[in-house]
């Protein structure tokens, strides 16, 4: 067997971007404009028009981008509901915009689900952060959306997971009133760090472009109307983002790509079992996730795969959910309340190495190194 690692996952920029991205770099420290320039603005555009949405807007990260939509609609003291099994910035961004963290449990994908978020759900929800986990865009999304249209809830979206991902034709991130999208190192794309607000409102748009400068009125002026902070992306991550957005449809294509490759090697593999994607939904295969046979030491299973075989599983969505978050059980968040199916599911899946660069000899490694351990 090939003695070379597979990692878990691989940040790729591709050689053949690297001359022009120096270049843009050089161009951007000559030009003494560092923040807030041409390039943020050609990476706002190129992003909306990718998503057919009218306003994008670039931040420092996607933890911003979703306080920003929160504050951008000036909801203060309001229960906002956040499914458990996410990332802790998630409910971050409730808890530091001023709100009421809710959690619900969600369904068999590891994604929000409509029942779960019916249980949840009081005459004091103001709003609801539907989560894409590991690229999978939530199958219960459309009944979602009609479910909140009903009841007059905002319904946002955490599409940190979810660049290029689709339900039913339609993108990840196109179908709340607003969006926010991670460029993290680890991301299907990047721009090394930052974030974008996505939405059709004009309004929340503008205000959240006041509120990522300090609240000022203008890039130019100390006029201050909003309470802000310093939340801006600067030109050299938003060239970054520039590079990396052209390059999507490829990076999409090539795990589609090892997913397939995966699908087909791991017929025979009887101690997982890979989570399908739901009729209609095209992930962009940000995590390739799996679920193990009962009995299957999840910890030992790593340590041996890697130790034997050095293949390095990717890590978790997650493996612990929000409401056994020391932080979040310290505060009392989703106390007296049961997460049955996050519990189950948090516990048990595993993500197998994914990236752009992988190859099927790759695939190939990992399925047999499964198979011996």
């Amino acid at each position: 067997m090939d003695a070379k690692p597979v990692p878990a996952t691989k940040v790729h920029v591709p050689e053949e971007d690297i001359p022009a991205l120096t270049s843009a770099i050089g161009e951007i420290l000559r030009s003494g404009q560092l923040t807030l320039g041409k390039h943020t603005v050609q990476f706002e555009s190129e992003y909306g028009s990718y998503l057919g949405v009218r306003h994008a807007v670039a931040v420092n990260s996607g933890t911003s981008a979703l306080e920003i939509i929160l504050r951008g609609l000036h909801l203060v003291g309001e229960d906002v509901v956040v499914p458990t099994n996410t990332f802790a910035a998630t409910a971050f961004a409730v808890h530091h915009s001023g709100n009421r963290v809710v959690l619900a449990d969600v369904g068999e994908e590891l994604c929000l689900s409509l029942a779960a978020l019916e249980a949840s759900v009081t005459r004091r929800t103001r709003a609801i952060v539907l989560v894409h986990i590991g690229g999978l865009v939530a199958r219960d999304t459309a009944r979602i959306v009609e479910f909140c249209r009903d009841r007059d809830i905002v319904l946002l979206e955490d599409a940190a997971h979810a660049h290029g991902s689709t339900f039913e034709g339609r993108y990840a991130g196109t179908f709340g009133l607003a969006a926010s999208f991670s460029f993290y190192p680890t991301k299907v794309m990047t721009s090394g760090e930052g974030g974008m607000v996505v939405t059709e409102d004009a309004s929340l748009a503008d205000t959240a472009r006041i509120l990522r400068d300090q609240g000022k009125a203008g890039f130019t002026t100390n006029l201050h109307v909003e309470m802000g902070y310093n939340w801006r992306l600067s030109e050299i991550h938003a060239a970054i983002g520039v590079a990396q957005l052209r390059r999507l449809a490829s990076f999409i294509e090539r795990r589609r790509h090892v997913a397939g490759a995966y699908d087909r090697e791991l017929r025979d593999v009887t101690c997982l079992r890979p989570l399908v994607p739901s009729s209609g939904v095209h992930s962009n295969y940000y995590k390739y996730i799996a679920f193990l046979a009962d009995g299957i030491d999840r910890a030992e299973l790593k340590s041996r795969l890697r130790k034997q075989s050095m293949v390095s599983l990717a890590g978790e969505v997650y493996d612990v959910p929000l409401h056994r978050q020391p932080v979040f059980e310290k505060a009392g968040i989703g106390s007296g309340r049961t997460f049955e199916v996050a519990d189950d599911l948090c516990g048990r899946h595993v993500c197998l190495p994914m990236s752009a660069v992988m190859d099927d000899s790759d695939v190939h490694r990992v399925a047999e190194a499964l198979r011996q351990v």
